[in-house]
């Protein structure tokens, strides 16, 4: 389930403060957060049953 566009307005990286877009998740489960940022963190927070896990503890590293 898509996550709501005024929700992903207001969502920051919380590592770097970039803007957040949603992606497929890599193991085709749940979408992801990935941060935008050109020089930025690139972490991919997971979405859990519609819930955005926005801790960098949790987050997934760029490959």
């Amino acid at each position: 389930m898509p996550l709501e566009a005024g929700l992903l307005e207001i969502l920051a990286c919380p590592a770097c403060h970039a803007a957040l877009r949603e992606e497929p998740a890599a193991d085709g489960q749940d979408a992801e957060l990935r941060c935008t940022a050109d020089s930025g963190c690139g972490l991919a927070y997971p979405v859990r049953d519609g819930i955005p896990v926005l801790l960098v503890d949790e987050a997934r590293r760029p490959a």
